[in-house]
């Protein structure tokens, strides 16, 4: 783990550089200038690149567009010489997007870490500035190359932190679902940061009393290429309602990737525990382990993105790639 020396770093939008507007707090361009001050009044010393991703947004509004956006801004800075880089984002999505990146960022020989805020840089108490220094600090000291979340004073993992509060400074945290799994030997072909990605249909349905087969089969008739069905606890699911189970066979038949997860925050997916659970998974749903919903869902675009065919997505999607799924 090498200290930082030359950072990146990209300002996608977000809680820490908002400003009041007639509507409300919206992001707002100049916060290089800000983040200039707050840093020199520190006596930070670190060669650093500011960049704004335009347009800035606030991070409810997150697509894939703008996590392939973030893709190719961090593969050019590290292309031209930057050995790290920081990514400042807004909280809503901060861990959808640091899941998503860190299977975009595979084999990056770089530490990227994302950080946010709770409340506006300038506010009164606001979390902005000590999670920003706190993320340089952790880059000037060393973290390992791959995508993390530094979020009140903690480094996390990118793939395994959730947002468990909407208004506490401790807003994230790794949930303890448990870890075990086979993990990939390589990374395959043609699936590292340099390779580009493509948009992705996904859809993500949790399992609720009363579910139909009219509901799935109205999801996936929108073309759906991956579907993440968050299950009940270790992996079950109606297993006397013989049209979904049809619905989901025929999709999977037809190409759709079928993926599962727990629904439960300590879950984990274990497959053939329940004969509920054996059911749906005899339909081609392929088991997540105790991956989170973010990192499942990261993980699906990052590998049909590529255009992985059905197989081969379920082949690496039941693997570990970068720490989602074994410690």
């Amino acid at each position: 783990m090498n200290a930082v020396k030359n950072l990146f770093v990209l300002y996608t939008g977000g809680t820490i550089g908002m400003l009041q507007t007639p509507e409300g707090l919206a992001p707002a361009s100049g916060f290089e200038a800000r983040m200039r001050e707050q840093l020199d009044g520190q006596g930070v010393a670190l060669d650093w690149h500011f960049q704004e991703l335009l347009p800035l947004i606030d991070s409810a509004n997150m697509r894939q567009t703008n996590w392939l956006a973030m893709r190719d801004a961090i593969v050019d800075a590290v292309e031209r010489g930057h050995d790290g880089v920081l990514l400042l984002h807004g909280t809503d999505t901060l861990a959808y997007s640091a899941a998503a990146l860190g299977f975009l960022m595979l084999g990056l020989p770089v530490p990227v870490v994302l950080t946010g805020a709770m409340l506006p840089a300038g506010s009164d108490g606001s979390d902005a500035w000590p999670n920003l220094l706190g993320a340089i600090r952790a880059l000037q000291a060393g973290v390992a190359p791959g995508v993390h979340l530094f979020f009140n004073g903690e480094l996390l993992h990118g793939a395994r932190a959730s947002k468990l509060r909407s208004e506490a400074f401790d807003a994230f945290a790794v949930l303890p679902r448990p870890r075990d799994g086979e993990r990939a030997g390589r990374i395959p072909a043609g699936l590292d940061y340099r390779s580009p990605r493509q948009p992705v249909n996904l859809a993500v349905l949790p399992l609720f009393p009363g579910v139909a087969a009219s509901h799935v089969e109205a999801l996936l008739g929108s073309g759906v290429q991956g579907l993440l069905l968050e299950c009940y606890g270790s992996g079950t699911g109606p297993s006397d309602d013989k049209a979904l189970l049809d619905v989901l066979r025929a999709a999977h038949q037809r190409g759709v990737v079928l993926a599962a997860i727990s629904q439960c925050p300590a879950g984990h997916m274990q497959a053939g525990v329940y004969a509920a659970g054996s059911q749906l998974l005899a339909t081609g749903l392929v088991p997540a382990g105790g991956m989170t919903r973010e990192a499942a869902l990261g993980k699906l675009f990052a590998l049909l993105g590529v255009g992985m065919r059905q197989e081969e997505v379920e082949q690496w999607f039941a693997v570990d790639l970068c720490g989602e799924m074994v410690d």
